[in-house]
């Protein structure tokens, strides 16, 4: 989260008692280590603050605005000594994101004594789901043990979707976290179990009427003397309203009758607006007026604008010596440079404005949307241009920063911003089409983001040619994360290379080309390859990527590209993909984006891991919280991915129902795909294993001769129509179907392999010949050892037999055949409480090895006679084991590798 500034403010009335920052997206959140300042027309409330403090968990304050809410609780928290355990978020006015909401919320909390030591960081991220950072936070203030506030001001800004989810966590939060809620009017929150629980105090407006001492002190801080009868009645006039009193002592100061004026007063929310007029407005000087009237159309405002939308100068100053005078003009930052306007005095400017000079608003608003874009305040600049309908503009201002917007966590602002364009206005400007196909995208919605390209496609056709390139590079932009989604691999290609290259006859990249876009152009391009089995390619582009970004400061690609690298990484490695996941998971952790769609990818490629060796309830859990945050129907290929692993899972697990159903699953999200990734083949045919396991052969056979030759012919389907054979009690065709497999070059994945020379051990002990069956067996255990494949031993009943029976003096994988069989047994890995650090040096392929050797009996030289290696290098790739696994022991070496997945668990003892 960057800060632009630090601010003491009080959204009613004077300056505040304690630090905020102002944020790029309008919140504001109190810093917790504050000093109070007096400051004039700041009353001690003592009742009050004893009620505040003595309130039970939730405080609930509503009132009209003018009735001294915030002050009143900004001079509580500094009278009792809250500041470093409070939290204080403001919302802004008119529009708030729940994801900036949210975020605010634990920076603010965190920002305190209490939950600095608690509450993990959590950085912007697009398609940040509130929900699972709710229940983030819910479980990071589980072990609070001290007490905590929570101020929340303004709270009927929220829109209803937030206030639904702060309800949640006001229903389930710890008894130590305690709420102040401010707010202008009731709402829906349901409340209503802890008002009869006795959990929530209200205060409301009648609550905050001020007495008549305290009427008293303020009118004198104001300088205003008057008698007790006087001030008796002025009490009574404004019913001990905040605002009212303070308009009075604005008007009754300095005045020549006080106690005539104060007679005459008329304070109720009525009439204010006709007193701001008359007695605030109109006693001013007119530059004073003009630049009060002209500035309103401003949240907020600072010397340098004010003169150019007044066309006068010392703006700052005239500011300045309003908020020294209290009227109403409150200071944002301790430089006093930026200043806002009351809420009730900023109204009524507004309408004085529109009733006085209609014809200069639209002008103001596109001045002021020049200066905030030459200024650096992009949102604000589009708002203000926006209102003032110079659409041309506030397109080009929205398409420059949007994907700063979106990588910032603004992506609900983003969107909120496009929708404010007139539906005519998208469909012939090419940008704003443009955008219109990315936030369908971010929504889920490929069909839509598709229409919309069309849209963005017809429209650019229209422009002018100075500005033909800088679209067509938009429109390839477009064509990249469409093809991407669709598993159009030529697309991809075509359109990164487009993007990529240099302009044609120049030595450089395009200039509209930046390193941000140069990083998702290469992770997009690496994704699409890895789901078409190009994994060189992908291994290159993604680390480009992912350095590229991790330069750049872009941990959100950063991660998306470890994620996927992680998926290549399994096609020749079960460790370097464990490695890899746990690279990903750990950065999404470390920037609170565990429940986040973008870390899904690597959680399924984690699940499969330890699918590939065995560890199932492991896997379980991985493919869960995958399932969790994965949107597969918007990326199909994940979505195939994620389910061809749950599949596998429950093909080991024996629940061939749910694995028949998983693999249907991911063949129709196959079928969404321009180019069926390889996995799609082989899902298929585990499909098929699964129908055989079912007892389904005659479907199978159907199945397998309504393909072409070609797809029969490849190394999955052959599979499939061994273990078919194999199903039909015919072992001599299942060997047939096998031979081109374990002749031709090796499979995809290692994994595959093994099974291709299990079912020919299977095979070859049906028809008798246990030489070749022991061949056979040797050498899936030959390809199995380096990563412990244990899943295809575990989807294979005749495994199980097959091992007892091995010759062990004939065979080098003891330790191997230990672990298989302790599985096969009914052994499985214990879910670990947390996610183990990953190796930083991961293991070469004799160190894995020798590994697995460790949890036998064998000594050093029964190991090096069992690997034919010298005990010396035996020893020698032991210690360098030891120093990877941090361990001194050999058991210690068992334990931590069996916790990161690099050893199947120990054996669970029976009973």
């Amino acid at each position: 989260m960057r800060v632009r500034h630090t601010l003491v403010m009080s959204r009613e009335g004077g300056r505040g008692l304690s630090a905020v920052h102002l944020r790029d997206d309008g919140f504001h959140t109190a810093d917790a280590s504050v000093t109070r300042r007096r400051t004039a027309g700041i009353v001690e409330r003592p009742v009050l603050f004893d009620r505040l403090t003595a309130a039970p968990r939730i405080t609930l304050i509503s009132a009209p605005t003018g009735s001294g809410k915030t002050l009143l609780l900004r001079s509580w928290l500094v009278a009792a000594g809250l500041t470093e355990c409070t939290g204080w978020v403001s919302v802004p006015r008119e529009e708030c994101a729940a994801q900036r909401f949210w975020i605010t919320v634990l920076d603010a909390l965190r920002a305190t004594t209490p939950g600095a030591a608690l509450i993990g960081p959590l950085t912007a991220a697009p398609e940040l789901n509130c929900g699972t950072v709710l229940e983030r936070l819910l479980a990071d203030l589980a072990e609070l043990d001290e007490p905590l506030w929570l101020v929340i001001d303004d709270l009927h800004e929220l829109p209803a979707e937030v206030l639904h989810q702060l309800t949640l966590l006001l229903l389930r939060a710890p008894e130590q976290l305690r709420f102040v809620l401010t707010t202008r009017r009731d709402l829906r929150l349901g409340l209503h179990r802890l008002r009869l629980a006795g959990e929530l105090t209200e205060l409301r407006a009648a609550d905050l009427y001020f007495t008549l001492d305290e009427a008293r002190e303020l009118l004198q801080s104001a300088g205003a003397e008057l008698s007790e009868s006087a001030l008796a009645r002025l009490l009574e006039r404004t019913e001990g309203w905040a605002a009212g009193l303070r308009l009075a002592a604005l008007q009754l100061a300095g005045h020549p009758d006080p106690e005539r004026a104060a007679a005459e007063f008329v304070g109720s929310e009525r009439t204010v607006a006709e007193y701001l007029l008359a007695e605030v407005l109109d006693r001013q000087p007119e530059p004073v007026r003009r630049l009060l009237l002209r500035t309103s159309i401003l949240d907020r405002v600072n010397g340098p604008l004010a003169d150019l939308l007044t066309g006068e100068s010392g703006g700052e100053r005239t500011l300045q010596e309003l908020e020294e005078a209290n009227a109403f003009v409150v200071a944002l930052d301790p430089q006093r440079t930026w200043f806002r306007y009351h809420a009730l005095f900023a109204d009524m400017l507004q309408l004085q404005l529109r009733r006085t000079s209609p014809g200069d608003v639209p002008a103001l608003h596109a001045t002021a949307a020049e200066w905030y874009a030459q200024h650096g305040y992009p949102v604000e600049a589009i708002r203000h241009a926006q209102v003032a309908e110079n659409w041309h503009l506030a397109s080009r201002l929205l398409a420059g920063h949007w994907h700063d917007l979106c990588f910032d966590g603004h992506t609900a602002t983003a969107h909120q911003l496009l929708a404010a364009f007139p539906a005519g206005v998208v469909a012939t400007d090419p940008e704003l089409a443009g955008l219109a196909v990315i936030d369908e995208l971010a929504s889920g919605s490929l069909k839509k983001a598709e229409w919309q390209f069309a849209v963005a496609s017809r429209a650019t056709a229209a422009v002018p040619a100075e500005r033909g390139e800088h679209l067509q590079i938009q429109l390839a932009r477009l064509r990249l994360m469409l093809a991407r989604r669709r598993g159009n691999l030529p697309a991809v290609i075509e359109e990164s290379c487009r993007l990529l290259a240099p302009a044609e006859g120049a030595t450089s990249p395009r200039v509209d080309f930046s390193e941000e876009w140069a990083a998702v152009t290469l992770n997009q391009l690496g994704i699409a390859e890895a789901w078409a089995g190009r994994f060189h390619d992908a291994e290159r582009h993604l680390e480009r990527g992912v350095a590229l970004a991790r330069q750049i400061g872009r941990p959100f690609l950063e991660v998306s590209g470890l994620a996927h690298g992680a998926v290549v990484a399994a096609t020749s490695s079960s460790a370097l993909a464990a490695q890899r996941s746990g690279q990903a998971i750990e950065l999404a952790r470390q920037h609170g984006w565990t429940d986040e769609p973008i870390i899904g990818v690597a959680y399924a490629a984690r699940g499969r891991t330890y699918i590939a060796q065995g560890r199932l309830e492991e896997a379980a859990r991985w493919l869960g919280q995958a399932e969790r945050v994965l949107h597969t129907e918007s990326d199909p290929a994940a979505g195939l991915m994620l389910h061809h692993g749950r599949g596998m899972l429950e093909m080991a697990r024996g629940r061939d129902q749910e694995a028949l159903i998983a693999f249907r699953t991911a063949e129709r999200l196959a079928g969404q795909l321009v180019m069926p990734p390889r996995l799609a083949a082989n899902a298929r045919a585990l499909l098929l294993h699964t129908l055989v396991r079912l007892g389904a052969t005659d479907r199978v056979e159907q199945i397998l001769a309504e393909m072409d030759q070609q797809e029969r012919d490849t190394a999955e389907m052959r599979t499939a129509l061994a273990a078919l054979r194999l199903g039909q009690h015919d072992p001599q065709a299942a060997t047939k179907a096998l031979a081109p497999v374990l002749a031709g070059p090796a499979a995809t994945h290692p994994l595959w392999l093994v099974r291709g020379f299990l079912l020919e051990a299977i095979a070859r002990d049906a028809l008798g010949d246990l030489p070749a069956a022991e061949r056979a067996l040797e050498r899936a255990l030959d390809l199995a050892e380096p990563d412990g494949l244990l899943w295809p031993f575990l989807i294979h009943p005749e495994a199980r037999d097959l091992l007892e029976r091995h010759p062990g003096h004939r065979s080098t994988h003891a330790a191997l055949i230990v672990e298989i069989r302790n599985v096969l047994a009914g052994s499985g890995p214990p879910a670990s409480g947390g996610e183990p650090e990953p190796l930083r040096n991961p293991l070469s392929t004799s160190e894995t090895r020798i590994l697995r050797y460790l949890p036998t009996n064998l000594t050093t030289p029964e190991i090096a006679d069992q690997l034919h290696l010298s005990v010396h290098t035996v020893k020698t790739h032991i210690r360098h084991l030891y120093d990877k696994l941090g361990s001194h022991r050999r058991g210690e070496a068992v334990e931590r590798a069996r916790t990161l997945g690099l050893l199947a668990p120990a054996p669970r003892r029976a009973g």
